[in-house]
């Protein structure tokens, strides 16, 4: 199996080099700083695309870059949100949706999803993105409408991640902060959900759109008093 050579120069070839790190990893555990919720497909690569090292991203992965409603509980994805903001404490929390997308292409598709009944009913937490563009984006062709889905199902799974506990209150208390990106698996490019509902380019790092910025504690003794 190619893989297995793969694990055999990884052992003799670069793990040598980092020993260090991976020593005090083991001893000291983890403290990434950002979870990066993405889809399962096997060209989009967390750790690659933002040129990360091991303890520097807690990743989720799954088909279509979900995150179901806090209703659905004891999920993977759920136990995932909830285990990196409690107990990692991230301080960001990127949800990452590609071009040429299977998952999104489905909807297109209908009758694929016939024989895999289990990715069918995954697949139903992104019908609020589908149902969006049906409605404003019957004009476009059939590939303008799949990158259309993939942008709006971004989107939807934002609002479904801020319904989760954990996710409210660290956006509550200014702990926390979310981010939609687009990867495009051709172009190596990623556009940035900003808080106006628009993706842009992320070429500036110093300006790089925040979908749900982190807020401050609202005023309870000013509403009590307006009151």
């Amino acid at each position: 199996m190619e893989i297995i050579g793969g694990v055999a120069r990884f052992q003799g070839d670069v793990f040598p080099q980092q020993r260090d790190l991976f020593q005090a990893l083991a001893r000291d555990g983890q403290k990434p700083k950002t979870l990066m919720i993405s889809c399962a497909d096997s060209r989009v690569v967390p750790e690659l695309i933002t040129q990360s090292g091991p303890g520097e991203l807690f990743v989720c992965r799954n088909a279509g870059n979900i995150v179901p409603p806090f209703a659905m509980k004891n999920g993977g994805v759920s136990s995932a949100v909830e285990y990196a903001v409690v107990a990692l404490g991230v301080s960001e929390i990127i949800i990452c949706g590609h071009s040429d997308c299977g998952a999104m292409k489905a909807f297109f598709n209908p009758e694929a999803l016939e024989t895999m009944p289990n990715v069918k009913a995954w697949l139903s937490h992104a019908e609020p993105a589908h149902e969006v563009v049906r409605t404003c984006y019957g004009h476009l062709d059939h590939d303008e409408q799949v990158q259309a889905m993939v942008l709006e199902n971004v989107a939807i799974q934002l609002v479904h991640l801020q319904n989760h506990p954990a996710v409210a209150a660290g956006l509550a208390a200014g702990k926390l902060s979310l981010h939609g990106w687009f990867f495009d698996i051709e172009s190596g490019t990623i556009k940035a959900l900003d808080s106006n509902g628009e993706f842009r380019d992320t070429n500036n790092p110093d300006d790089l759109p925040v979908a749900v910025p982190a807020r401050k504690p609202r005023s309870v003794s000013r509403i009590v008093k307006a009151a």
